[in-house]
Order: C-alpha cells, then sequence, then structure tokens
C-alpha cells in the first residue's frame, strides 16, 4: 500500500491483526528484509513493514537526513490513526526510532532499536572510513546521510517516555560503549548484547528479532 506524508509517497506492507507493530529497515535496505519475521509477528500484531523514503518502492528525494524520515513516520501513524503503537527499527530505522521517540513522545509506546547511534562517531573507525570511500566513489546520498548524520542530543534522549530495549551485536559496527552510554540517558531503558551476532545478522531475513520481540511485548 502507498501513503503521501510529509511530499513523499511511502510504500508499506500490513499483515496480521492485533496492536500495531511498525518496522523501520536500514540504510539501502527494504521491508522485505523482516519477510520471516513477519510470519511469527503477524500472529499477534497488525504489523505495519515501511520503505523509508528513498528505500524499496518508496519516492527517492535529492537528499536524505533522519529528521526528514521520522517526520515520514509520524505522519503516517496520524494518518492511520494509529494507537498503543510499538516500533522496531534496524540501524537508520533505529535512529529514525529514537527521532520519533523524543520528538514524539506520546506517539509510540514501545521502542525496541537495533544496533543505534546518535552521532556519526558511533560507528566504528574501519567501517566509518569504508563509508567515506564508497561516498567518494559514488556520490550516494544515503552514504552521505550515515557519514554526516545523526546529531541526537542527551537531551533530546531525555524527552523519550517509551520503554525501550535496545539491542546490539557483540560483533556490531556501532561500537558498543555508545550504544550503551545512550541507554543511561533514556528512563525506561534496557540495553541488550547479542554473543555472536553482528550488526544485522539477526534481523535480515531472520526470525531470531521476531522472537526478540514477542518476549519483549508480551
Amino acid at each position: 500500500m502507498f501513503i503521501h506524508v510529509n511530499g513523499v509517497r511511502l510504500f508499506y506492507e500490513k499483515q496480521g491483526t492485533g496492536k500495531p507493530l511498525i518496522l523501520l529497515h536500514g540504510n539501502e535496505e527494504n521491508h522485505r528484509i523482516f519477510d520471516e519475521a513477519i510470519e511469527l509477528l503477524k500472529k499477534h500484531y497488525t504489523v505495519y513493514a515501511v520503505d523509508s523514503r528513498g528505500h524499496g518502492q518508496s519516492d527517492k528525494v535529492l537528499e536524505y537526513h533522519y529528521l526528514d524520515m521520522a517526520k515520514d513516520i509520524q505522519e503516517m501513524i496520524e494518518q492511520l490513526e494509529l494507537k498503543d503503537i510499538s516500533l522496531m527499527g534496524s540501524s537508520d530505522g533505529a535512529i529514525i526510532g529514537l527521532l520519533i521517540g523524543s520528538l514524539y513522545p506520546k506517539l509510540v509506546d514501545h521502542l525496541i532499536l537495533a544496533g543505534v547511534n546518535v552521532k556519526p562517531n558511533g560507528v566504528i573507525l574501519e567501517v566509518y572510513q569504508e563509508m567515506k570511500e564508497q561516498y567518494q566513489k559514488t556520490k550516494n546520498p544515503l552514504i552521505r546521510m550515515m557519514l554526516e548524520e545523526p546529531h541526537i542530543s542527551n537531551q533530546q534522549l531525555h524527552q523519550i517516555e517509551a520503554k525501550t530495549l535496545l539491542l546490539a551485536g557483540s560483533d556490531d559496527l556501532i561500537k558498543l560503549d555508545h550504544i550503551e552510554r545512550i541507554s543511561h540517558h533514556i528512563k525506561n531503558c534496557e540495553f541488550r548484547i547479542l554473543e555472536g551476532e553482528d550488526h544485522s545478522s539477526y534481523i535480515i531475513h531472520n526470525k531470531k528479532i521476531a522472537k526478540i520481540i514477542l518476549e519483549e511485548l508480551k
């Protein structure tokens, strides 16, 4: 399905019954990474799997900013009149989740955020350098966004009211101490490291994330 929000047309897939659960993918991915997880989640929730602007079937724009992506989801929620919302975001989707939680504290009840950073330097140096090299070759505006954003302050994190679970793989490309520091600034927050996992191994085409979500939201 398509919805017009914040000057763009977003594509999303809706499946299941129950309270709304929004799934947000990472940079240069699309909602299909959650296909396997949705098979479990749709038995318990109405799942909204969204293509962020510039991804999948959603509209592309000339430049990208996490704040615009957060506004997209906020307008989608309000247009669809969703209530009692849980939101799971991976990587860029997790950044969007943090922004939604801080900018619109009453909008979402529960956040499950995997591999999130609040500053570009939250990414380990080797990976950041690889992104810089990739951007120099491709001039991909989605990569440029990751090099320059986000910039989420501790004060913004203090605004989050949703119950929050932060996840990271033990081999994540986000610095684990960076995510741990984030957790200290969110009121009702747990930080969990998944041993043997990397940035998205437990998420992309994997039912592990569905089991974590179901356990967290029960």
